[in-house]
């Protein structure tokens, strides 16, 4: 049974030098080659790919926001002209991580590694998660994220958010014109939205200060935050002291 690899990178040399490469390996084929997140995304879907060769830094979406929202977790290698994440990738045990430019016997290599893998039928998801999070933990303030429903995936603009609540280990992205839910906590966006325009107002609520109509008091220590859609959302005294210093 042969080994289907798909390669996601937005340079068409390094995406080359993959195939070349890879004719070498008579129990791998090339089910498909794309050079942007949001297009691979979709076709790693479609394909089921048991191998991707990943880029990090891409158009549309990076590797990392690539990984988060497929429907499964393929073997990962990554291919990349940025050492961030490497150490961190090690430590995690990714299948490998390929530093631009490398040469054959290296990528050799890695692909062995992923060959062993793919005949032991092993499970990398936690590794992939941790990686992930830990791309988290080094990303800049967001101003736009990936999200899906059903089948599709949407880039959503953070100016589009009127609130954001918690359910359990998920969020659900509250717009004017729809909701998701996204595989993200609330620590997360707290600290991956920028805090002059997104307030934690209650353990349960992240709102879009832009969005506020009123705020008014209704028992001793909490208070209802009026959203101009006419939602109400509580807000905990922590939550109106904050509000208070941005408003007042």
């Amino acid at each position: 049974m042969k080994l289907r690899a798909l390669i996601l990178d937005d340079e068409e040399p390094a995406r080359n030098i993959i195939k070349h490469y890879l004719s070498a390996f008579e129990n791998i084929e090339i089910c498909g080659e794309y050079a942007d997140g949001f297009t691979g995304a979709k076709e790693i879907n479609n394909l089921k790919p048991d191998l991707i060769f990943l880029d990090i830094q891409m158009p549309k979406l990076t590797g990392f926001e690539v990984l988060e929202i497929i429907d499964y977790k393929p073997i990962i290698i990554f291919s990349t002209a940025y050492d961030q994440f490497a150490i961190k990738a090690f430590e995690a045990n990714a299948v490998d991580y390929l530093l631009k430019p490398y040469s054959k016997e290296r990528f050799n290599q890695a692909v062995n590694k992923a060959i062993e893998k793919f005949q032991s039928n092993e499970k990398n998801d936690n590794q992939i998660k941790t990686l992930i999070e830990d791309s988290d933990q080094n990303a800049e303030i967001l101003e736009r994220f990936a999200v899906k429903s059903g089948n599709k995936i949407h880039i959503l603009e953070v100016n589009d958010i009127i609130f954001i609540e918690s359910s359990d280990d998920y969020t659900i992205i509250h717009t004017n014109k729809d909701q998701f839910v996204k595989e993200k906590t609330m620590k997360y966006f707290e600290s991956h939205l920028d805090n002059n325009k997104f307030i934690r107002i209650h353990r349960s609520y992240i709102v879009n200060v832009s969005e506020i109509a009123s705020i008014e008091q209704y028992e001793k220590e909490s208070y209802l935050v009026h959203l101009k859609n006419n939602k109400q959302l509580k807000a905990s005294n922590s939550g109106y002291k904050i509000l208070k210093q941005k408003f007042f």
